[in-house]
């Protein structure tokens, strides 16, 4: 079986452990939102990539879900000292040496998807990790400051302001001219399933599917689409999605988030939809289920993978 899977961060990553374990011959393609990449100390970071690559690798901080296990942070306490901005930005030791061969390959001339394939044999995460794009997207947020309305780098409004600045708008700069990477509409093209795990629908998915051709190439691919709810209660399970959806007039709870997706016989996307047991349900043009998506260990997130992929095949 061929899996492609629409992937962010935290929760796209975990569902990824459970779909490896539950699908163990399967060949599962991971595309990997690069909209939150930023350039931090002259280094190239790529947040959504590195933690599916620490995750499935066995080298990610577990308690956070993201950046390294058994970190030092000697590197960003220099910097304070130097008082080199910014320090918002939570850079490890560890971490910093991915950055670090990431900028060196990227300045040499190779490609993000080479970079991230050089970067994937030192990992070993079990699957074929592919970047939307190999063209600069970055996502940006327009709110209001003191001093007046401003749009700033997403991970700044996550990290520094945890969010709590209202975002007015999202804006993907370089969108316009972005191009599939390398692979990418092959991946969705040939896959038996595709997959819209629980990541954040407007910040994480939502520039995947914003890449010239990818949003086509899912919706009228032979593969059905089936996505996973990650708002549970009228609450993101992790992160702050709820923000992210307030600022697209999208209520945060399952049934809105999978009318955001769209039943492809509709015009959307969707051929199936997996949410929280006594969440609201989904348009009965989806086929759908209610089970617990809740991720608690490596047991119930392989059922939740077995599951997803049992609803659509």
């Amino acid at each position: 079986m061929r899996i492609t899977v629409l992937a962010g961060g935290v929760g796209a990553a975990r569902f990824l452990q459970g779909l490896r374990t539950a699908y163990p011959e399967a060949q599962i393609t991971v595309i990997g939102n690069t909209a939150d990449d930023i350039w931090l100390h002259g280094l190239k970071v790529c947040p959504d990539l590195d933690t599916v690559m620490y995750t499935l690798g066995g080298g990610i901080d577990a308690g956070r879900g993201w950046g390294r296990d058994d970190e030092t942070y000697s590197i960003l306490e220099e910097l304070r000292a130097y008082d080199v901005p910014p320090l918002w930005f939570t850079l490890g030791d560890r971490d910093v040496a991915t950055h670090l061969v990431r900028t060196q390959l990227l300045n040499a001339g190779f490609g993000l998807d080479q970079v991230t394939a050089a970067l994937c044999k030192r990992w070993q995460p079990g699957v074929t990790l592919l970047p939307m794009s190999n063209d600069r997207v970055e996502t940006h947020v327009v709110v209001d400051t003191p001093e007046g309305r401003s749009a700033i780098h997403f991970q700044q409004w996550w990290v520094q302001y945890r969010a709590e600045l209202p975002a007015l708008d999202f804006r993907f700069v370089g969108m316009e001219q972005a191009q599939p990477g390398p692979g990418v509409v092959e991946a969705i093209g040939d896959a038996d399933v595709v997959v819209l795990p629980p990541s954040n629908p407007v910040v994480s998915i939502g520039p995947i599917l914003s890449v010239q051709g990818i949003r086509d190439a899912v919706a009228s691919g032979p593969a059905p689409v089936v996505g996973v709810s990650g708002i549970v209660g009228g609450r993101p399970v992790k992160g702050m999605a709820d923000k992210c959806l307030a600022a697209i007039g999208v209520q945060a709870d399952s049934a809105a988030v999978s009318a955001h997706y769209g039943a492809r016989q509709l015009g959307g996307l969707l051929d199936g939809w997996v949410y929280e047991s006594g969440d609201p349900a989904p348009d009965a043009a989806l086929a759908s289920l209610a089970t617990s998506t809740l991720m608690h260990d490596a047991h119930s997130t392989a059922e939740l993978a077995r599951e997803t992929i049992g609803l659509v095949t």
